[in-house]
This record gives structure tokens, sequence and C-alpha cells, in this order.
């Protein structure tokens, strides 16, 4: 099972994308004491990959003594950040501390169109730099790609780069409508550049020994059966079923881009939030609407959760809206 907690609201940079909307550190983010607690309840409730991100989880002091705990506990601490911040000795900071891999974010080989994705001069080479320290230091890195109507095309040519430079894998990331993206919402694929997409990221993914993961495209499972590949992930999406994640104040929701409120781990631990959570535990019937819940790889690929609501008017249950495949259905 798979966790993230947006360690703080607090960034360096002010992407288009961003679902936190991060930027300046929020009022009443947990603490260390508190984070220690949350840490050992996400142990408690099963956990086992622990994701800091945030926000920029390295602008926190204190994040190399939580990583550390986390590992004590018998998490597997990995990061998402967008590189800029990894010093050599930063890196070697976290893999002492136990820190298993970092996810560096970045979005074109064009280092204009990166810096500009990310409001921020400096980023690609920034992010490059921050990869190539983790190597020097000896800590595994993977690249993160936000994949968009303008980058769709170059997504192998990152790939070879990721190998170039000894990432140990590519997680290609699929926009999803939620905070600032609402307002790029007219970038991300539609059904047919969608399962195009995905179809060459397996294809590609029979041509590199890296790992290649889509996210918030959980048809990939689908698409991964239908070409006779086996991969190591046993669902495409695991919202509610094997991932949630935590706000910088404590706040639970079901995924990163499923905005709904589940609890306060200020209030309630959050071992009982994801035990006993209404909106989790319908999730977890996979009683979906439409096409999903008639399609024959609903428990393989569960449909984005979080797309059904943005474009369903917050019915997390309804279909996917950019399956290729149920709409040939009929359903």
């Amino acid at each position: 099972m798979i966790i993230s907690w947006n360690t703080t609201n607090a960034c360096n940079m002010y992407c288009d994308h961003c679902y936190r909307d991060a930027g300046c550190r929020a009022e009443e983010e947990l603490n260390t004491a508190e984070a220690k607690t949350l840490l050992e309840q996400i142990a408690k409730a099963g956990f086992k990959i622990m994701i800091f991100s945030g926000g920029e989880p390295l602008t926190r002091p204190d994040i190399v003594e939580l990583v550390q705990y986390a590992a004590k506990l018998g998490l597997r601490p990995v990061f998402g950040t967008n590189g800029t911040l990894i010093t050599v000795e930063l890196a070697r900071d976290l893999k002492a501390a136990g820190a298993m891999g970092m996810g560096i974010s970045l979005d074109s080989l064009n280092v204009q169109k990166h810096n500009e994705f990310r409001r921020f001069p400096g980023a690609w080479e920034g992010a490059v730099r921050g990869m190539r320290n983790c190597r020097q230091a000896g800590l595994p890195f993977q690249i993160h790609t936000t994949i968009m109507d303008w980058n769709v095309q170059e997504i192998e040519n990152i790939t070879d780069f990721a190998v170039a430079e000894g990432a140990v894998a590519h997680h290609f990331f699929f926009l999803v409508p939620t905070g600032r993206a609402v307002s790029i919402e007219t970038e991300s694929l539609r059904a047919q550049a969608y399962e195009e997409t995905l179809t060459r990221i397996l294809k590609k993914q029979q041509q590199v020994d890296i790992e290649l993961k889509p996210t918030c495209a959980p048809q990939f499972m689908r698409i991964a059966r239908q070409m006779g590949m086996k991969l190591r992930f046993g669902r495409g999406c695991l919202a509610g079923t094997a991932y949630c994640i935590i706000s910088p104040r404590g706040q639970v929701q079901p995924c990163a881009y499923l905005n709904i409120p589940l609890g306060d781990v200020r209030d309630t631990p959050f071992d009982e939030i994801w035990r006993n959570n209404e909106v989790l535990q319908k999730l977890r019937t996979l009683e979906y609407q439409g096409g999903c819940g008639a399609c024959e790889y609903k428990r393989l690929c569960g449909g984005c959760r979080a797309r059904a609501a943005y474009y369903h008017e917050d019915d997390y249950m309804a279909e996917e809206p950019w399956c290729l495949y149920h709409g040939r259905q009929g359903a």
C-alpha cells in the first residue's frame, strides 16, 4: 500500500498544474511531533511506501529527521520533488536516513517549455542537477513527467534521457483538472490520444530495462493485459483501496486529485480514518456506474475516480470519461 503526505504547502515554484495550489507555507501545518505521530499511525494502518511530497518537501527543515523516523517504523520513504534543492550533501543525508528514492519532475527536454510550465527560471537545469547529485550520492531516482498535449510527442525521448542519466524508472502523470490544473484542462489528453499514448508507453517498456508506469491513467493495466504483458502492479486506480493522501494540515482525502475531505488526523487517528471512513468503504465496493461498472476489467483498472468526479458533478463512482474501451462497448 502507498500513501502520500503533502509535508508542506511551501514551494519554490508555481507550477501550472499543481493540485495543491502550492506556493506559500500554509498556516497550522503539522509540526515535527505531529508528523511523527502521523507516521506511527500510517505504519499501524499497514502502509509500506511513504511518499513525502508537497509543495516542495525539501523546504521542510526537519525532513531528514522525519525520513529517519519513517524508516525506523518500517516504512519505505520516497519523494516527489522538483529536484532543484537536492545537493550532493542532502542526497547523502537522505540516503543515510533511509530514503529509498527520489521522484524528480521533468516535463520536457526543451528547457524553455519545462521552465515555463514550472514558472521557475532554471527549473530544468536544477532538476537535472538534482538527478546527477542523487546519482553521485548513490540515492536512486526516477523521472516524473506530466503528460500534456504539448509534450506528448516527446515522452519516449524523455525515457531515453532517463536511461542515459541513470534513473531507475520513468513515471507518467496524466493530468487531472484539480487545483491550478483546472485552468489548463483543455491541454489534457482525450480518449483517443489517451489510449494511443498508453499503448506507446507500454511498447516503450518492451524496449527499455527501467520501469515505466502511467499514473492517473489506470487503463494501462487493461492495455497491458491485451498486449500480453505482465506487470508487477496489481491494479490501476488505487484511490481509497491501497492509496490515499494527507494534506499539510492533516486532512485526509482518497487521492491527490479527488478533493473529498475524509477526516483530520489531529482529531481522529489516521488508521481509524483509513479503516472506517464511509467514502473509502464505498470506493472499495468497486460498484461503479456506466461503462466502468459494466467493464470486465473493472477490478484490474477501476477507471480514474478523480477524473470521474470532475466530469460527473463530484460523482466519484461514475464512469471514467476518457476511456476509449468502454466507449466501444456501448456502455
